[in-house]
Formats: C-alpha cells, structure tokens, sequence
C-alpha cells in the first residue's frame, strides 16, 4: 500500500515522503537531515523536485552523496539527473507520474501528479504542487505574472475534485484568515478554520487538503465569485465589475502580499 507522510523541515516546510513495497521516495527536500531521519536506516529510492527554492533543494547533494538515487525536476537545477517538463509522464514506486508546467511562484515550476489504483481497483489521485498551490492560498509570484499564476492554478483546480493537494508549506491558518477576509460568508471557510485548529493544537498538520475543499475555499480558486470579485474590486479603485478574473486574481495577490 502507498504511504505519504509530511516530514517536517525549517519553519513550516513540508517534505513528502512516499513509500510503498519497501521504496521511499521524498519530494522537495531542502533539508537532508530530517530525510535521512525519517528513513530510519531505509534506503532513500529517489528524489523528486518542483522548482529551484533552495527550501524545496538544499538536501539534493547530501542525500545524492549517501543514497546513490536518481533527481527528478526541472532540468536546470544543479543535482538533477533526469530532467522531467510539463507533458511528461513517469514511473515512481510502480504508479505513473503526470508532470505539468505551472508557472507563476517561479518560472520553472512543476507540479506532479501521482495516479494511485487503490485496493479496490478505482483511482485516487495526488498532486504535489510545491509552492503553486497552498491550502486556501497559494504562492508569491517571484518570477511569473498573474496571468501565468492564474493559469497553472486553473489547471490544477481542473483535476477530480477528490484529488488530494500536497502543498509543501503549513501556511493553512494564515491563509484561512486571509480568506475569512475576503468572503466573510463563506461558511466553508469557518468550519474549515475551526478543523483546522483543533489539527494545529494537537500538533498535526493540516494537509492534505483536497481539489473539492480548495475549490470551496481557496479566494484564489473563486475569483468568479460575487462576492469575492466585490471585495477584490473594493480593494483597488482601477476595477469594476468588467473587469476580468486575472486582474480580480492580481489584485487578491498584491492584497494578500502585504497582508
């Protein structure tokens, strides 16, 4: 059976860890220790990356150096021995990876899709979108634009609604409250808030989160929303009620930028 557990790395970083038939594989390791902690004395499999952040890459050399294992990612980033783009496919702990292109947080980012046949023979998908998509957020635009953010995550929010959504950051309150903010109705956005800090109480984490759930509460997947769309407009006298969900989709950003 597949295993995905977080382990925890830095401040608030989430490294994957995936594991089935005695193979581990991590995803994003930007700290080497926490890794070879988690792997109790196991072999570490193999190495996956969505983009260059050395959060998301600092561990690459030291597990490369112990491990022997192949890097997966964009093909740029130093450690990488099989690079991997949007529209590729690939095979990791028997199951096939989708990989697609979502700039925007940076230019080269990736999100991979893992496509998991359960023991009752359907299909659950995980996505492991790195700093793309958050859980109620989603990541600062370094290096893309707003229509090129708008896009990738339009496309992920396009995936099964019962897709599970491995960000790899524990920023879910923080956004949560940044949510409450600009759709004080959404009653989906205050019963999320109140599971998700009773988790945070007793130390869990909040992820995954699910397509399903984010699409309910996640301001940056709603800007066609009434409401949403009203408090983005308010927010920024250059808009009105013609105006289109990307500019709706900058103004929430440059909002939540320095909120």
């Amino acid at each position: 059976m597949l295993s995905i557990t977080p382990i925890p790395a830095f401040n608030d970083n989430y490294i994957w860890h995936l594991q089935k038939d005695g193979q581990h594989w991590v995803v994003d390791p930007g700290d080497a220790v926490p890794v070879e902690k988690a792997l109790q004395g196991t072999r570490l499999s193999g190495i996956l990356i969505t983009h260059h952040h050395y959060d998301h890459t600092g561990g690459i050399e030291t597990l490369c150096r112990q491990y022997q294992c192949p890097v997966y990612g964009p093909e740029h980033i130093p450690g990488v021995t099989h690079p991997i783009a949007g529209g590729d496919s690939l095979q990791v702990l028997g199951m096939p990876f989708q990989v697609h292109a979502v700039p925007g947080h940076t230019l080269d980012h990736l999100a991979l899709v893992l496509n998991e046949t359960t023991a009752a023979g359907g299909e659950q998908l995980h996505l492991f979108c790195g700093d793309t998509l958050f859980s109620a957020g989603c990541g600062r635009l370094f290096e893309g634009t707003p229509e090129q953010m708008y896009h990738s995550l339009q496309k992920l929010s396009k995936l099964p609604a019962a897709t599970f959504v491995y960000p790899a950051h524990e920023y879910t309150l923080a956004n949560l409250k940044f949510a409450q903010t600009v759709e004080p109705n959404n009653q989906a956005i205050e019963a999320r808030v109140a599971q998700c800090k009773a988790l945070r109480v007793e130390n869990k984490p909040t992820l995954p989160s699910t397509i399903a759930l984010e699409l309910d509460t996640n301001p940056f997947l709603r800007c066609q929303y009434p409401e949403v769309r009203q408090t983005a407009i308010n927010s920024r006298p250059e808009l009105n009620d013609g105006s289109d969900n990307v500019d709706i989709f900058a103004s929430l950003r440059g909002w939540k930028d320095n909120f």
